[in-house]
């Protein structure tokens, strides 16, 4: 039967009963509005009546016709939904005739009135396929009541939305292992003034002791690879343009000649071209910038007027001038310019993929975090990824990326309360919109749909598992165009039941057969997309699958109201 027109049936049955009773007095008159119930024209929406965000809804119109309602009647209806072992009303509706005594909608005696009518119910499991939408109706006029046959306006609720996948998509944390890292090692070489030289007093300061001592560790470490030097030398700018170019070249030689001596000592070899030159000619960026820094009381002007020469040889002879001055340049600015700055460049080789592995699983405790959360990925079974994350987990106490990572193994495990915990671990141990996507998805799945709404609106940046998970939501709050914009290009049971319920039938088929989706849900969803088209041919084919992959839908299937126009 229509739900347009059960829910209109009921009003109708009001309306007609109210007029009968003026014209009749007491029970008579109502007795008779009873029995004219149908001449109210009554119009339900939807029919079959259908689940949607949880809530059953309905909506009823209809036309009181001209001389039906008594001047003093007064009318209640209450649209219920009935099935075995439960009831729910609806909102009660009440109408009067324009000389009773109430609050309710005036209806005219001799002029017709249409009304409309909407209420919603929270659905219940037994509500579905097997109830009946009755309409409960008592009427009264002055000291006489009663109350009217119940009227029933159609059979059952269908709960199509209900079939909505737990295919919610869960986000792991990602490692930043980088199996070769590079770094370098720095040690500065000074000179004598126009001397290229290098001192052995200049061999025993900190930075060259530091390097000697690093090149020793690399000749006794396989995972160490050298890979050249580059040497920027400078010349102090108050000598000669062409001499201080010449004497930045030799110092750079110089500087690489000594990293080469310590090479040898460590027993190292390299190849042709490890060795690189820069020679960088007068530094007088680096005379004006410790010039600054100083703590000579002319420094500005004498900058000011340094910098009004053109002439590079005129400024380095006014700079020699000038030293002689002030010692303060002499002994400790221009010193410290005539030097070269050398840059060894080398790579860590980390652990192959297989020592990761095996370190992983027999002391996990020697690992990096990264190198933690990259092992697990070597692994093929949910088991053992799940035992690397505990270490990772134990061992990196600061990092999320352990529990969380856990939490998605266990999901992927079917253990659904053991990856909520995991997830609340990783989020007691930092902030990040994975850990958002993966709680709000485990709220979804638990039925806290506020909370997964809250959820899953801060886990942006954490990928398109979001938009996915967020379409599911839809689906359950009811806002199916908001589910097919978010499953937008997905080929799943959930997209083509987006698709479905948003009223598109041909692209719910288009979105399974693209999927080849062979599962008893996939057919049973392609089963109700060929009903709602008329294919009633192949509706019954893939009902009929849908049976067969899962024996336990026999019986949904046959009371489906889905399926009730199929011969």
């Amino acid at each position: 039967m229509n739900m347009q027109y059960i829910v209109r049936q009921p009003l109708a049955l009001l309306l007609p009963a109210f007029l009968l009773l003026i014209s009749l007095p007491g029970c008579g008159g109502l007795g008779k509005m009873d029995k004219a119930i149908e001449e109210l024209n009554l119009k339900m929406t939807p029919e079959p009546l259908i689940v949607r965000g949880g809530q059953v809804q309905l909506a009823l119109s209809g036309t009181f016709p001209e001389k039906y309602f008594a001047k003093k009647a007064i009318v209640e209806a209450t649209p219920v939904l009935v099935w075995e072992g439960g009831e729910a009303a609806f909102e009660t509706v009440g109408f009067q005739g324009e000389d009773a005594a109430g609050n309710y909608t005036v209806v005219p005696f001799k002029t017709p009135k249409s009304f409309d009518y909407s209420g919603k119910i929270d659905f219940q499991e037994g509500m579905e396929d097997g109830a009946r939408l009755e309409l409960r109706i008592s009427g009264s006029m002055g000291s006489k009541s009663m109350d009217f046959t119940p009227v029933v306006l159609g059979d059952g609720v269908i709960t199509t939305p209900n079939w909505v996948s737990s295919d919610d998509r869960f986000v792991k944390g990602t490692d930043q292992f980088q199996r070769v890292i590079s770094y370098t090692e720095e040690a500065e070489i000074h000179y004598a003034y126009n001397r290229s030289n290098v001192r052995s007093a200049e061999l025993r300061d900190d930075d060259m002791s530091a390097m000697k001592d690093f090149l020793g560790f690399a000749a006794a470490h396989d995972s160490v690879v050298l890979k050249g030097t580059s040497v920027s030398a400078y010349a102090s700018p108050e000598g000669e343009i062409t001499l201080n170019e010449d004497l930045a070249m030799e110092r750079a030689e110089s500087a690489n000649a000594a990293v080469a001596k310590l090479l040898k000592r460590a027993k190292i070899t390299t190849e042709d071209g490890f060795f690189g030159n820069n020679p960088k000619g007068e530094d007088w960026e680096g005379f004006q910038s410790l010039m600054r820094a100083s703590n000579i009381e002319d420094k500005d002007l004498i900058l000011r007027v340094l910098s009004m020469y053109s002439d590079k040889n005129r400024r380095e002879e006014e700079i020699k001038n000038i030293a002689k001055t002030y010692t303060e340049i002499e002994k400790e600015i221009l010193p410290a310019l005539r030097r070269s700055m050398i840059t060894l460049r080398y790579d860590i080789e980390g652990y192959s993929d297989e020592e990761l592995m095996a370190l992983a699983m027999s002391n996990p405790d020697t690992l990096t975090v990264e190198e933690s959360l990259y092992a697990a990925t070597l692994f093929e079974s949910n088991e053992d990824m799940l035992k690397v994350y505990a270490s990772t987990s134990r061992v990196h106490a600061g990092d999320w990326r352990g529990p969380n990572n856990e939490g998605v193994c266990l999901m992927e495990m079917g253990k659904l309360n053991q990856a909520a915990d995991r997830f609340m671990a990783a989020d007691e141990r930092g902030d990040s919109p994975i850990i958002n996507n993966n709680l709000g998805a485990v709220a979804r799945m638990k039925g806290n749909l506020s909370d997964a709404k809250r959820l899953l609106g801060s886990a942006s940046g954490a990928g398109d598992a979001v938009k996915y998970n967020k379409g599911i939501l839809a689906i359950q709050e009811g806002n199916y165009s908001q589910a097919v914009s978010n499953f937008s290009g997905e080929n799943t049971a959930n997209a083509a039941l987006a698709k479905l319920l948003n009223g598109d039938a041909n692209g719910a088929k288009t979105i399974l057969n693209n999927a080849k989706d062979e599962s008893a849900v996939g057919h049973y969803i392609l089963a109700i997309a060929n009903a709602r088209l008329g294919n009633s041919t192949e509706a019954k084919e893939h009902r009929d699958m849908a049976v067969q992959k899962d024996a336990g839908l026999a019986a949904k299937a046959s009371a489906d109201l889905e399926f009730r126009d199929l011969d």
